[in-house]
């Protein structure tokens, strides 16, 4: 579901002197005249390597949403609004001018498998390489996408409404587990 554009960037042959076929490389979303600005707010979208229902087991998907709420108690994004589900999460987040979506995502993956290694003991591969992220420009947009988050557990038939579904923020926020409402920053999706 990836959002951005792909450009072609050719590469030459080891002696051969001979262009092979373009492979595409994705553009990210998060611009580099921008990249460093003010707040910005982005949908991503992460998956699991192969496609494993990984986040199936509760302990795993217990330990990806800790993870999360770590990084945003220590400020390194806001989360407004996030779903796991079985083989990979959404996430509605604000980086500050400090950083960028790219790092976000890279605190939350890494983050993630070293814990899921050291305190589970799990071998192997977690993640796809990459992630996918649409920027957030407006409140239609941010909107949509939060409506698109609560959505996908019902629409998958994982739950029968959106506050029921255990991993997802809504329910968090509501049994008080979970993250705290960003409300200084919900009205900023710039």
């Amino acid at each position: 579901m990836y959002q951005g554009t792909a450009s072609a960037v050719p590469f030459q042959l080891r002696n051969k002197g001979a262009s092979a076929p373009a492979m595409s490389k994705p553009s990210r979303n998060a611009s580099p005249e921008s990249l460093l600005s003010s707040t910005r707010t982005f949908f991503v979208t992460a998956k699991v390597h192969q496609g494993r229902s990984l986040f199936q087991v509760e302990r795993n998907a217990t330990l990806l949403v800790a993870t999360l709420r770590d990084y945003a108690a220590a400020r390194k994004f806001v989360v407004h609004d996030f779903v796991v589900m079985p083989d990979h999460i959404h996430i509605l987040l604000t980086v500050d001018g400090s950083s960028t979506v790219e790092k976000a995502v890279q605190l939350i993956k890494g983050g993630f498998s070293h814990r899921l290694h050291k305190e589970l003991g799990y071998k192997g591969e977690v993640w796809q390489r990459g992630f996918s992220e649409v920027r957030v420009n407006d409140g239609e947009s941010f909107i949509a996408h939060r409506r698109y988050i609560s959505d996908n557990p019902v629409k998958t038939g994982l739950a029968a409404a959106e506050d029921q579904y255990p991993f997802c923020y809504v329910t968090l926020v509501k049994k008080k587990q979970g993250l705290k409402p960003s409300s200084h920053l919900n009205n900023r999706h710039g």
